[in-house]
């Protein structure tokens, strides 16, 4: 259920603000856990893949449902950008805010990080970005986030253009429990179908499409709640049911683990686990959104200086964040510490150090326009 009372076109919602920055951190702790034997690709990584039961769960919840949220907040804040600016400008300012840091990091900050995780037995990290540079060693990292939101732009510019998404479309209230339900259970469906082609790990254009499914309907989603705001007027009360379900969906977890081999992997595949993992994380994506979403939405959520600070950073945070993780997890990697608290550690200090060169690299002219 959403809050009768809409806020005026003209608000900031500190809230939300909020959310986005929490995301980005988690983004970082992600990728942190990776390197101290969390699931995912990364790199570099200090322990075995999939080695810490504890970080994969993390990483296992934090996949379900923070790449999704990013893009229902992308598709949320779509409508507005395209009435204000018409097609040409809209799609001129994504290539602005995303093309230009896709092109910095495919071609700098991607064979830098490289070059970092390779720094080792004495190699010089300049000389080595250098070589991968020239090598050709390039590629999106994590900003094939920003590669796929262009993608949408441009198939949502063509959409309006043609009239096929009417500029009217909207929706004025939190559907029924059932009906998302249903929407929870299609969403499942149709990732477990794509899974069978295109499993779970495989990219295509840097693109892992079995996520995909969820990723098209968290966007969409957010263009038809935008006109109402009905992001900012989700009640707890409507997402208690959601994050229960949730909560029993990842106790579940763990005992389908134990069963990979039997029932088969859950990357993808006609078999019991995939179809498993292709539901699981709709569900757990569902209570994890609506709750982070009514919380957002409490009224004494309000933006201080640091908070601001934190919000205006955010994006430029989330492309350096790799080198910086890289960096900070090679020179933690001769301290002996267990991995649990180096972890913490690095968590801590990649996320205020990404925010940090973020925000200097946004006091130089012009980069604010595009951070």
């Amino acid at each position: 259920m959403a809050s009768t009372t809409e806020p005026t076109p003209a608000e900031r919602n500190a809230g939300i603000d909020l959310v986005r920055v929490l995301m980005t951190m988690l983004v970082i702790l992600h990728h942190t856990a990776i390197v101290y034997g969390g699931s995912g690709g990364w790199f570099w990584r200090q322990e075995p893949n999939a080695s810490n039961p504890l970080l994969v769960m993390f990483n296992a919840i934090n996949q379900s449902y923070f790449m999704g949220l990013f893009f229902l907040l992308a598709g949320y804040y779509t409508p507005a950008s395209f009435d204000r600016k018409g097609a040409g400008r809209y799609l001129a300012d994504r290539w602005i805010r995303l093309g230009l840091p896709l092109l910095v990091f495919f071609f700098l900050l991607f064979p830098l990080t490289v070059a970092i995780a390779e720094s080792a037995n004495g190699y010089d990290v300049g000389q080595l970005w250098l070589q991968r540079m020239a090598g050709g060693t390039y590629g999106p990292g994590p900003l094939w986030f920003a590669l796929a939101l262009l993608i949408f732009a441009h198939a949502y510019a063509l959409l309006r253009q043609t009239g096929a998404v009417p500029r009217a479309h909207r929706a004025t209230a939190l559907p029924k429990f059932w009906t998302i339900l249903l929407g929870v259970v299609a969403i499942g469906t149709a990732a477990f179908a794509v899974r069978l082609v295109i499993p779970v790990g495989r990219e295509v254009l840097w693109l892992q499409l079995g996520y995909f499914p969820s990723y098209i309907l968290l966007f969409s989603i957010g263009i038809a709640a935008a006109p109402h705001r009905l992001l900012e007027r989700i009640e707890m009360r409507a997402a208690i049911p959601w994050l229960a379900i949730a909560a029993i969906a990842i106790v579940t977890l763990p005992l389908m683990v134990l069963s990979r081999g039997a029932a088969g992997g859950f990357e993808g595949g006609w078999n019991w686990n995939a179809l498993y993992y292709a539901m699981w994380e709709p569900f757990v994506a569902t209570g994890a959104i609506l709750v982070l979403f009514a919380w957002a939405a409490t009224p004494a959520r309000r933006a201080g200086p640091m908070a601001r600070w934190f919000g205006a950073n955010a994006f430029g945070a989330f492309v350096v964040h790799p080198p910086v993780v890289v960096a900070l997890s090679r020179l933690a990697a001769t301290i002996p510490l267990a991995p649990m608290i180096k972890f913490v550690g690095v968590s801590a200090a990649a996320c205020l150090g990404a925010f940090v060169i973020a925000g200097a690299l946004r006091a130089i002219p012009g980069v604010r326009r595009v951070l």
